[in-house]
């Protein structure tokens, strides 16, 4: 699918967003603003939107705890985003997921996920609903390398390919499970290579370049809702924060981020796009200001949401016992 115009400004500002989203966030957690952990995603946005480019309200994700790049992808609203890590009312979540479960099913955000390899399951469930139903939905799963090694996600893929279903497995390889490298933790080359394990098509590609997501997760996409089943999109990419906010980051040099940052995703793609006459600089400037102003009515209006009451506690769950 080629990029136009409309696409481009689309791309561009969802990695915008994200990007500055995530700074923020990490200013808020560490002034005390925010409760609990939060794992942030910039550095890796190219991964979210270049796959979600191709996703519709119908279409389901299931996403990790280093969720909010793929909430924003998918659509969902960044207030209601702020005011969930601030533990609001007005939050997706009514202020009861926070970061690491938060959702929007009326977006398809199916919820990121505490537990490392929980999402592959719910991506496949997700998937056979689709089929049964015959909506012509498809399911992607964003999981890392560590959750690669996860007998639920070998499980996942496994069914999901014996089932031919209409699901995406995209493995974020940040290349750290937490603090460990996949070079000691994956005994694979390539975490692609595994395709081969499912009989499904396996492809490898560049995390930092949007266009390269793109067009690889537009063939998987078209596959899956064509009916030929599964496939596994491995991108390479890199987290600028650590694994988590307070994280002293002892197992990487500054030297290694520093070299990832002189091919960041968003100078790239706005590079990219202006050599193809797609933006402007005007264009990049704008929307620059635009999502800086957007995060900041975002925290405002997480400010602004009340605070849930004791008994809203007994609210919105599965069993409440009095």
């Amino acid at each position: 699918m080629e990029i136009t115009r409309d696409r481009a400004v689309w791309i561009y500002e969802r990695m915008a967003l994200i990007r500055v989203f995530e700074e923020r966030v990490a200013q808020l957690f560490a002034d005390g603003r925010i409760a609990g952990f939060v794992h942030l995603y910039a550095g890796e946005e190219a991964v979210a939107v270049g796959i979600c480019t191709h996703l519709n309200d119908g279409d389901f994700i299931t996403s990790t705890h280093r969720g909010h790049g793929h909430c924003i992808a998918k659509g969902v609203d960044p207030g209601e985003m702020m005011a969930e890590l601030f533990g609001r009312l007005g939050g997706s979540c009514k202020g009861k997921g926070g970061s690491m479960h938060i959702a929007d099913v009326s977006k398809g955000m199916l919820g990121a996920n505490g537990i490392v390899g929980g999402g592959p399951p719910l991506a496949a469930g997700a998937a056979l609903t689709a089929k049964v139903q015959g909506s012509g939905a498809v399911a992607v799963c964003f999981f890392g390398d560590g959750a690669a090694e996860q007998g639920t996600t070998h499980e996942a893929m496994n069914l999901a390919a014996i089932w031919k279903l209409p699901v995406v497995f995209v493995c974020e390889n940040n290349q750290f499970a937490e603090s460990t490298p996949v070079s000691y933790h994956c005994a694979a080359t390539s975490i692609a290579d595994r395709a081969a394990s499912y009989n499904i098509p396996g492809v490898t590609v560049d995390g930092y370049d949007v266009v390269a997501v793109y067009e690889a997760a537009g063939e998987a996409i078209a596959r899956a809702r064509r009916g030929d089943g599964p496939s596994l999109l491995e991108a390479k990419t890199w987290r600028y924060f650590g694994h988590f906010e307070g994280d002293q980051i002892t197992y990487r040099t500054a030297e290694q981020s520093a070299a990832y940052r002189e091919h960041d995703p968003l100078t790239t793609f706005a590079r990219q796009a202006q050599d193809r006459e797609l933006l402007q600089k005007e264009d990049v400037d704008r929307i620059d200001a635009d999502v800086k102003k957007k995060v900041e009515d975002a925290i405002e209006f997480a400010e602004a949401s009340p605070q849930p009451a004791p008994e809203d506690a007994l609210t919105d769950v599965y069993v409440a016992y009095r």
